[in-house]
């Protein structure tokens, strides 16, 4: 059935009522059943007043809208903080289309400043905050952003790059302590609570998202207004049902996925968002899930695997541990699920999980299990409003049972890579992004994971480039040269594994292997370290001096390399 999406055009700004407006539709066919999903939204149209101001005029202005540890805001609270940032952000000078780069945990703050500069007609750009200083500094004078919203337990990797960063002009720190800086906190308590949305389209660019997927520098994928609506139609409401009576708890809300699941999805259904800023330790996961009692639980196998593990250890040893009584299903995204962990989950805690691949370039998840339609070990189907095309790499259609690279059409695609015209071109194909993943397809429809194209492996839920890594690993002074590929763990997880040549006068030993793994931490992210390091005499390579990457993982699975 066809909704109308449209909103009061007072909420919007400055519309004439009695003039019939302009529309921009979606028609997206899913190859699967062929249902049209359709946005029918006016010209003018943000983003962040039909996420956030229309709840109050539907009845919910007394509803609980997010929970963070022991806060909780109603909805007119969110509206209202909203609105304090979008004032705060305007009387720094921030303009329409201006770039604004948080980063911040999970907490209220990112939210209000998220929608606050979507409110403003701004562009927010939530930062990986498990980066370092030299990572913030390339995307902030990527962007060229004006303004950044910082957590202070990250000043000390701004401080570096500070001088820098040629375009930032104002930096707002969020939490206590002292700093040369401006207080968020300050600015933000003394902001008005009223502010009327900027007049964007759903064309206009509303966030970016930093794609990890070139391994030289990371790209800019520019989404718009509408992609919230539409990813939300598709997946929250087409797939898990999504309904005002949700509580949905997630993590890590610079991610695409996290985004989706913590910051529109709930606010989409006129439900509740659960943030928590603490590490995903499973204990204090497992007493979250008691506590707040969410339904819906998004998050990563990971975690699922040391949830189960959790709770089935505490009752092995006698320490039985609350019932989770309130979920109703579990959904897994950023890496691969394994059968085993989806068998360990179920066993423990007697709830579905539904797993789904997405990306940061379609916004959200694009394949997906259903509550009908589940095959462990599958990634699931195509969601509907969105179309897949599996291509040999003669560029030639392939059938079921075959692999096949994966193309993408829906209407939640990145227009652009920023400032990176080959790379658009060669990833956003007319209406069709080619993901990079390769895939097969049974006669059934589901679709089961078979790699990548390139070499990229994907690590927690994080891309990671085997080139960064080895960089990182070659630039210890008992290294004459690395590769590094993924391995699995005894989840099935997926690992950097490095293959080392030690420098002569050098002698391979487990306390070298410590010393390599302590120095990729302190130089990139702490998830790229290598989990194994293998010492070797020579790197296989091509005639042409390539890695021979398939060798070496060759020689991997003819070893146990569970930890």
């Amino acid at each position: 059935m066809k909704k109308d999406f449209s909103l009061d055009p007072l909420a919007l700004g400055s519309l004439n009522p009695n003039v019939e407006q302009p529309k921009r539709m979606f028609s997206i066919t899913s190859e699967e059943d062929k249902d049209m999903l359709e946005l029918d939204l006016p010209r003018q149209f943000n983003a962040a007043a039909y996420f956030i101001d229309r709840h109050e005029e539907e009845g919910r202005a007394d509803k609980t809208a997010l929970i963070h540890e022991e806060t909780r805001y109603t909805y007119r609270e969110l509206r209202e903080n909203v609105n304090r940032c979008a004032n705060m952000m305007t009387a720094l000078g921030l303009r329409m289309e201006e770039r604004v780069f948080l980063l911040l945990k999970d907490t209220p703050e990112m939210i209000f400043s998220f929608y606050g500069a979507i409110k403003a007609g701004a562009v927010p750009i939530p930062g990986n905050i498990l980066m370092k200083g030299a990572d913030f500094l390339y995307m902030l004078n990527d962007s060229r952003a004006r303004l950044l919203v910082v957590d202070a337990a990250f000043l000390p990797e701004i401080e570096k790059i500070r001088s820098q960063a040629f375009f930032l002009k104002h930096i707002l720190v969020v939490g206590d302590g002292v700093s040369p800086y401006e207080d968020f906190k300050a600015r933000f308590c003394a902001a008005d609570t009223g502010f009327s949305p900027a007049p964007t389209t759903p064309d206009d660019a509303a966030f970016w998202l930093y794609s990890g997927r070139n391994p030289e520098r990371p790209m800019a994928a520019i989404h718009h207004h509408s992609h919230m609506v539409y990813c939300s139609r598709a997946y929250a409401e087409g797939i898990l049902h999504m309904n005002e009576s949700d509580r949905v708890m997630g993590s890590f809300l610079f991610f695409a996925y996290g985004l989706g699941n913590g910051v529109y999805f709930p606010f989409f259904a006129g439900g509740t968002s659960i943030l928590f800023s603490h590490l995903p330790k499973p204990e204090l996961v497992y007493a979250d899930l008691v506590r707040y009692r969410p339904t819906l639980l998004f998050t990563v196998p990971t975690l699922l695997g040391a949830l189960a593990d959790y709770k089935r250890s505490c009752r092995e040893n006698g320490e039985p541990l609350p019932p989770v009584e309130s979920l109703r299903a579990c959904v897994s995204s950023a890496e691969i699920l394994s059968p085993e962990i989806y068998r360990r989950f179920k066993e423990e805690f007697g709830v579905e999980i539904l797993e789904g691949t997405g990306s940061t370039e379609i916004c959200h998840i694009f394949l997906s299990s259903r509550f009908d339609a589940i095959r462990p070990g599958s990634t699931g189907k195509i969601v509907p409003g969105y179309e897949a095309r599996l291509m040999d790499d003669d560029g030639n259609p392939v059938g079921p049972g075959k692999i096949g690279n994966l193309l993408i059409r829906g209407g939640s695609i990145a227009s652009a890579y920023w400032n990176q015209r080959e790379e658009t071109k060669r990833n956003m194909q007319g209406e069709w992004f080619v993901t990079g993943d390769r895939y097969l397809m049974d006669e059934e429809g589901f679709f089961f994971f078979r790699g990548r194209s390139d070499d990229m492996l994907r690590v927690g839920g994080k891309w990671l480039s085997p080139l960064e890594v080895e960089k990182a690993v070659d630039s210890h002074p008992a290294v004459l040269e690395s590769a590094v590929v993924g391995s699995t763990d005894k989840d099935g997880l997926v690992k950097p594994y490095a293959f080392v040549v030690v420098a002569s006068g050098n002698v391979p030993s487990d306390s070298l292997k410590s010393q390599i793994q302590a120095h990729v931490k302190e130089r990139i992210a702490a998830y790229k370290y290598p989990r194994w390091i293998e010492f070797i005499d020579a790197i296989p390579k091509t005639p042409g001096g390539k890695i021979r990457r398939y060798t070496l993982q060759e020689n991997i699975r003819k070893k146990d390399t569970s930890c």
